[in-house]
């Protein structure tokens, strides 16, 4: 993409996407036309069936019925077919009950046919005009809510957008008492002193390392033997016994390394005293940060265009972005 900005068109939607509700009206439209022209040149039986038809095939809007039922009942009206007529105005009536004939276009004894009609179903078009004021006030009602919510949707929206340019986060953190009692430093560590914790981890396992050794060693220099004792009274009497014990020549080796294992074991608990007693002294149940955070600032977002045109057989459509 160029610094001025380049043209990405999609095609992804130009495959042709029968777009219903278009297609629908346009040939609701183009089936109208049709028939009022066919009214207008007199071919009143065509009328009547192709409007009756088309009725029954549904997904009409109420005004498309109307136009049709109109058609359809005069075209009855015209052929003497006066229970057809009815049907279809009586129809028409109850979609539309305020509706009326144009005098100046229709004939003054299909008006007169029409007007009478209205006046015996006068108490049924009342109900349905009740009735459709109800829905009226009922869909107002539900816009005005509709409306009051998108504009406290939208408040909403600008209070939080106000309140993400600088915000402070703030966070607690938990420590546990017990933890300062493990040795290693880990009361530290806990603390976030991470300098401290790694000298008494250090101190500790150096300490620890060189007792064990110095145990081990110490223990090496044991030898195992048996001696018999005899019973000085009666020579039958003999038992062996098993003795461990340090040989003359190697006491002097074994003593270094004991008090390396005692001393070294004494010097790693004096630590880990101190270790604890720092740990307890600079310990806190709960430790309360907070940090100011300002969020960058959103990109533009990407111009784009939606246009519509027609295929054949139905319509297509073509999306446009601009970066």
């Amino acid at each position: 993409m160029s610094a001025h900005g380049s043209l990405l068109r999609l095609a992804a939607l130009l495959v042709s996407l029968p777009l219903a509700s278009i297609a629908a009206e346009a040939g609701a439209e183009k089936d109208l036309a049709a028939l009022r022209a066919s009214f207008e040149y007199g071919k009143y039986a065509e009328v009547l069936e192709r409007a009756g038809s088309r009725i029954d095939r549904g997904d009409l809007r109420e005004a498309e019925l109307v136009e049709l039922h109109k058609l359809a009942g005069l075209s009855a009206f015209n052929l003497g077919k006066g229970d057809s007529a009815t049907r279809h105005f009586r129809a028409l009536l109850r979609i539309e009950p305020d509706f009326s004939l144009d005098p100046f276009v229709v004939p003054p004894p299909a008006v007169i046919a029409f007007d009478d009609l209205k006046g015996r179903m006068a108490t049924e078009l009342e109900l349905i005009r009740q009735e459709k004021r109800l829905r009226a006030e009922r869909e107002r009602t539900e816009q005005a809510e509709l409306e009051r919510q998108r504009a406290e949707d939208e408040e909403q929206r600008r209070r939080l957008e106000a309140l993400a340019r600088d915000y402070t986060v703030q966070r607690v953190e938990k420590r546990s008492l017990l933890v300062n009692f493990v040795p290693f430093g880990a009361g530290q560590f806990q603390q976030g002193r991470m300098r401290m914790g790694i000298a008494f981890a250090a101190g500790e396992s150096l300490l620890a390392a060189a007792s064990i050794l110095g145990y081990f060693m110490y223990d090496s220099y044991f030898v195992r033997d048996t001696i018999e004792l005899e019973d000085r009274l009666t020579d039958s009497n003999r038992q062996t016994v098993e003795i461990r014990y340090i040989p003359t020549e190697d006491r002097a080796g074994a003593r270094n390394w004991r008090y390396l294992k005692n001393a070294s074991a004494g010097a790693f608990y004096a630590v880990y005293a101190l270790g604890l007693a720092d740990a307890l002294a600079h310990h806190q149940d709960e430790v309360v940060t907070q940090e100011r955070r300002v969020p960058p600032p959103a990109a533009a977002p990407a111009a784009s265009s939606l246009r519509l045109f027609p295929t054949r057989g139905g319509a297509g459509a073509g999306l446009t972005l601009r970066f």
